[in-house]
């Protein structure tokens, strides 16, 4: 899941959150989770003055973000002091899946 601006949205691109006018969760949603993104979806919603999304996967590359690799090299580093402790191992294992299905789209979902 990632969080673009509006401006970065395109065509059949999928919300993975609900949609609320000023950003706000304090009322109906404008837009529901799961919905495949049209231009004159997003047309709709910039006039409603919507700033930003959350979408499936990590479709946008923007300034400063990092590759899934580098993001799983990191969180190696971090835990290779701990390699021999098997809690920390699961840990290690929970992010990893966390971070791969955040990256490649299905929402942080992972499979047991």
């Amino acid at each position: 899941m990632q969080k673009i601006p509006l401006n970065l949205a395109g065509a059949d691109m999928v919300l993975a959150r609900d949609v609320f006018r000023n950003d706000s969760p304090a009322g109906i949603p404008i837009c529901g989770k799961g919905t495949t993104l049209t231009e004159g979806l997003i047309a709709r919603l910039a006039h409603l003055g919507v700033q930003s999304v959350y979408v499936e996967g990590h479709p946008v590359q923007q300034e400063g973000d990092r590759s899934l690799a580098e993001q799983l090299a990191d969180l190696d580093l971090r835990f290779h002091k701990v390699g021999e402790n098997r809690y920390n191992q699961l840990l290690l294992e929970v992010y990893r899946r966390h971070i791969t299905a955040m990256m490649e789209g299905d929402g942080g979902r992972t499979e047991e």
